[in-house]
């Protein structure tokens, strides 16, 4: 199966490792990237070939490897070069979904979002199977068999999570990272140290990606009028915020292990 992978980043990169990981299907990866160079160090990592962003060759499938910002204009560019489907892992799932459906309304789409660095991987992968088929079906057996754990979901769905888990995750620790007092290492508490890991996996990461997230998603405000009215919290507000967040903790807990019983012990 002839795929295109349209982006050589790390994202890119993590798409085609996946696809050519699996002998059943084989697929036959090519990249395209502004950079050539980029292109084609992807390609011959994967045993794959590199290809002008403005090729007229035509593919079984299309995958969108592109910053959230492009990812719309990188559907209708390309949609001509998918013979039978698309599939984007931009981050975001409205704009790319309502986009295939506009210009590939015929061909197989889904939209999927690894909820991890590709270093990190395998992990948790997002899905919105919006027309689904035997090209797309491969794709995501693919992306199974490299140890990921696919969970089926919608655009709005997705996009109001990311509010919490991207947007509003990562103001509150570049948040605690600009306003902490340097300290010796040790005052750290475990309280502390676990911060200190989440600021350096966050600033460890690129400015632009984390700018676009904070761009597409709201949720830095919600965070925000959070630290307001915990800084401006009597003794008994306080006590009844900080219920407030145990309960909320505990729901979410309570949500993930059933989830992990639903899931049947897949990968996480």
């Amino acid at each position: 199966m002839q795929v295109l992978v349209v982006g050589a980043g790390a994202m890119g990169r993590w798409a085609g490792r996946t696809l050519t990981s699996t002998r059943a299907p084989a697929f036959d990866v090519a990249f395209a990237d502004r950079s050539p160079t980029a292109a084609s160090n992807a390609a011959d990592a994967v045993d794959g070939r590199a290809v002008a962003l403005d090729t007229t060759e035509t593919f079984d499938a299309v995958c969108l490897a592109v910053p959230i910002s492009a990812v719309a204009e990188a559907v209708a560019t390309h949609a001509d070069r998918a013979s039978r489907a698309m599939v984007d892992v931009a981050g975001v799932m409205a704009a790319p979904v309502e986009a295939m459906r506009a210009h590939l309304p015929d061909r197989e789409r889904v939209s999927l979002h690894p909820l991890f660095a590709p270093e990190n991987a395998p992990g948790n992968v997002a899905v919105v199977r919006d027309a689904p088929g035997p090209v797309t079906d491969d794709v995501l057996d693919a992306v199974a068999t490299a140890g990921n754990h696919t969970f089926e979901t919608d655009p709005d769905e997705h996009d109001t999570a990311m509010e919490t888990v991207q947007a509003g995750a990562h103001t509150a620790v570049l948040a605690y990272a600009l306003s902490a007092a340097d300290v010796r290492e040790e005052f750290a508490t475990p309280v502390s140290r676990e911060l200190a890991d989440l600021v350096e996996t966050v600033t460890g990461g690129t400015p632009q990606v984390y700018r676009e997230i904070q761009e597409s998603f709201a949720g830095a405000d919600a965070v925000a009028d959070a630290a307001r009215r915990i800084a401006a919290a009597d003794a008994d507000a306080f006590e009844q915020l900080y219920e407030e967040a145990g309960a909320h903790a505990r729901r979410g807990q309570h949500e993930a292990d059933a989830a992990d019983d639903g899931a049947g012990g897949s990968a996480e």
